[in-house]
């Protein structure tokens, strides 16, 4: 059967998961004809793990998602059944904000608002082939045929391209949830020249909501005055509902254990790498024997359906042993099964063959974002996607192209992550992951990024002409602050002692009072007061601008300097083979990484300091202009 010609696109998107809903809007939103082709419309953003967004990084990322224009922030918002911050013990550096979502309404509200974009096009269909001439990708051809042309391509594919469920020693060729796998795509990337590694994941049982006894777990609300992702949220979820804390014991553990290896973790049946930061419940119990019980979280998976999420007992082994475990747990002794836990595992492109665009290296005006990058993880996902989106619409558009430095946003630290050094197992965005942390916060995700959404036109003139408002009013009350002596009057002095502070010496000014850890902005407002009602949020910028204002200003240093590494741009012509004195590691990984400036060069693993000096010598003496002219 012959290809027939379907229609002419800017952009086709493959895959409507996390990464391919944000790459199509974004796309859409920036001017370019979008096209979006999916397994089934009805899998729109479906959640096949735990049925929530957010948490340590991942929350930030949301946010920053939302600071660029893209969806996710706005429609948890709209979604969610519980709304919890995280680490609010702790610095502003590490605060993260996690939703419980209401997982079939998410995909609803996911993809009423991707049907109302008017440069976006939804349709199923199985993409089997890439149309690509002379090392550049035209279009795809899908299953029946269907030949769609376009200027740019992105595959968001996640966990489908060649996915394989396994549970105890049975297998089958499936994506997850019991969807088709994506097989004659992946032998078709093999085909094109790319370079694909064997990943997996899996899920947890889901039990019936009837069935667990609640009076012997511990309840975790959500907050009283809750948090959005979204900066342009106004109305919140008042009727949250609470998640439930449980946890394993010494019985769990000895059922595991004697049932090893009937887990197809252990068995041999698994050949692809697994997540080091969410385990399976065998490998938890293999890997931590010291520990006398492992947490495990029960999670709603919605208003209208009794599924609860098992969170915390991923797991490959049978059905059976499966139940046995359940029935080992304090309140789900009764617990009747759902849906069945299982492994899955996927084919995964290598990422150094991207640029820090998501443009494969190879095949020009072709992308790649989310899992099928080697991410674990919604929110990861999702942000590729937008990235993705936004440069894939310049390609086609031949508008501004956006990379994100690590400075900037934790997006930034993902891509080039994966671009720079690779990644051997399923990556997972941690705080630690991050240099510049204290700059990369849950709470200045807008003062950070919103320009830039402006800039590429992803963010409305409403929208942006009210962040010019919080940030002068930001400003206008630190200067307010900066310009009023508080006198040590006895009521002040009582005032420090009542907080846990020590008595004033001298007179001092509020915006230094302010810097003291006891004081806060809300005692700051008790003894300064201002005219103007001031909204939380530029309160909150207002304090922990000022109360840390010397980190702040160091890590800032920090950039300053790195930003000069960055600026030292790595001519395209080189070539390292004529540059005497490199390690030989080194060599390959530069030459196979190809990075954009002596700054990514350094990032590179198994590139030493030594060989980025005799790099930068090299370029700096002119030899390979020398190079270029001869």
């Amino acid at each position: 059967m012959s290809t027939y010609e379907a229609g002419q696109y800017d952009v086709i998107v493959i895959g409507a998961g996390h990464a391919g809903v944000e790459a199509a809007y974004a796309a859409a939103k920036r001017g370019a004809k979008t096209l979006i082709l999916t397994l089934n419309l009805d899998m729109i953003a479906f959640m096949p793990c735990n049925p929530s967004i957010g948490g340590p990084a991942k929350g930030i990322v949301v946010r920053e998602i939302d600071a660029l224009g893209g969806l996710m922030g706005k429609v948890i918002d709209k979604t969610y059944i519980q709304m919890r911050m995280l680490n609010t013990g702790k610095g502003p550096a590490v605060r993260a904000l996690r939703a419980q979502a209401d997982k079939p309404l998410y995909i609803q509200e996911m993809k009423k608002t991707l049907e109302q974009e008017k440069n976006l096009t939804l349709r199923q269909g199985m993409v089997e082939e890439l149309l690509v001439e002379d090392g550049e990708c035209k279009g795809v051809i899908t299953e029946t045929k269907a030949l769609y042309r376009a200027k740019s391509v992105i595959i968001t594919t996640g966990t489908f391209m060649r996915g394989r469920v396994i549970t105890g020693d049975i297998s089958y060729e499936s994506g997850p949830n019991n969807q088709r796998a994506s097989v004659k795509l992946a032998e078709n990337l093999e085909k094109i020249g790319f370079d694909l590694v064997r990943f997996k994941t899996g899920t947890p049982p889901r039990v019936n909501n009837h069935t667990i006894d609640y009076s012997k777990t511990e309840i975790q609300p959500g907050d009283d005055n809750p948090q959005h992702f979204s900066y342009e949220t106004t109305e919140e979820i008042v009727d949250q509902i609470p998640c439930w804390l449980t946890y394993t014991n010494e019985n769990t553990h000895a059922i595991i254990n004697d049932n090893l290896g009937l887990s197809a973790m252990y068995s041999g049946m698994i050949k692809g790498t697994g997540p080091r930061y969410c385990p399976s419940i065998e490998d938890k119990i293999v890997r931590f024997h010291d520990k006398p019980r492992h947490q495990i979280f029960l999670e709603p998976e919605g208003r209208n359906t009794d599924e609860v999420y098992v969170q915390g007992l991923s797991t490959s082994l049978p059905e059976y042993v499966q139940r046995e475990i359940l029935r080992s747990i304090p309140g789900l002794e009764e617990a009747e099964i759902m849906r069945g836990g299982y492994a899955i595992e996927y084919d995964s492109v290598v990422p150094t063959q991207l640029w820090p665009t998501l443009e494969v290296k190879n095949v020009e005006g072709l992308y790649t974002a989310g899992q099928i990058n080697g991410t674990s993880g919604y929110e990861e996902a999702a942000g590729q996607g937008l990235m993705a989106g936004i440069n894939a619409a310049a390609k086609a558009l031949d508008a501004e192209t956006l990379i994100l430095d690590r400075s900037q946003a934790y997006i930034g630290v993902l891509i080039d992550d994966l671009v720079t050094k690779g990644t051997n197992e399923p990556y997972r965005l941690l705080t630690s992951r991050a240099e510049y942390r204290l700059l990369l916060r849950h709470d200045n995700a807008d003062l950070r990024l919103t320009e830039i959404g402006h800039r590429i036109g992803l963010i409305s003139e409403e929208r942006f002409n009210r962040f010019e408002e919080k940030k002068q009013l930001i400003e206008e009350e630190k200067e307010r602050l900066s310009n009023i002596r508080l006198k040590p009057t006895e009521q002040l002095q009582q005032l420090m002692e009542s907080i846990g502070g020590t008595r004033l010496k001298d007179g001092i000014l509020a915006y230094d009072l302010l810097k003291r850890p006891e004081v806060t902005y809300d005692v700051i407002q008790q003894v300064a007061p201002s005219e103007k009602e001031l909204a939380y949020d530029v309160k909150e910028q207002v304090e922990i601008q000022i109360k840390y204002q010397g980190y702040i200003s160091k890590s800032n240093q920090q950039v300053a300097r790195m930003k000069k590494m960055e600026n030292k741009v790595i001519p395209d012509n080189i070539n390292y083979d004529d540059i005497s004195g490199l390690a030989t590691e080194a060599r390959e990984k530069l030459k196979q990484v190809r990075p954009l400036s002596v700054a990514q060069a350094s990032r590179i693993s198994g590139v030493n300091p030594a060989d980025v000096s005799i790099l930068l010598v090299y370029i700096e003496q002119g030899n390979v202009a020398k190079v270029s002219n001869e």
